[in-house]
């Protein structure tokens, strides 16, 4: 039995100790936002935010999250507002086909908490972690200054 508490809501689960948090979280609460992309934790499609840090759930288990808060992109939007980088990468244009969308935002998110102001360089280095088969990455760019307020004319 964990607890865990997911973009604000406490949770009790009977999981087994095998059960990995990305699983837990979409399959046992619903939150579907989280996508597995490569199962083995390079490609950041599965990023949650543990306690405020970037995870791929995809190889955490969820018993690693007991007594835990953890966020996904669906905690994000607040008072059915989406969050400003939600947002951002909707105006920019941030995205393609959506399945790593999620982990981008995520990540992104995280970027912005831990540097409000990034440059460039350091916003392509904090992304390292999130790939995208689709985009040539320009517009993921684009979508984490616009939501940093740096939106170039």
């Amino acid at each position: 039995m964990i607890r865990l508490t997911v973009n604000g809501q406490a949770h009790e689960l009977d999981v087994p100790s095998y059960r990995t948090l990305l699983d837990c979280l979409r399959y046992d609460l619903g939150l579907t936002g989280s996508k597995e992309g490569c199962g083995v934790g390079v490609c950041g499609a599965c990023t949650v935010l543990l306690d405020g840090k970037m995870i791929s759930s995809c190889i955490a288990l969820a018993v690693f999250a007991d007594g835990r808060e953890v966020t996904t992109v669906e905690g994000l939007a607040e008072d059915e507002r989406l969050h400003p980088v939600q947002q951002a990468f909707m105006d920019a244009g941030g995205f393609q086909c959506g399945i790593c969308t999620p982990g981008q935002v995520v990540a992104a998110k995280a970027l912005l908490d831990a540097i409000p102001h990034p440059s460039e360089a350091e916003i392509k280095e904090w992304m390292l972690g999130n790939l995208c088969r689709c985009t040539g990455y320009y517009k993921i760019v684009e979508s984490i200054q616009a939501a940093a307020g740096q939106a170039r004319a």
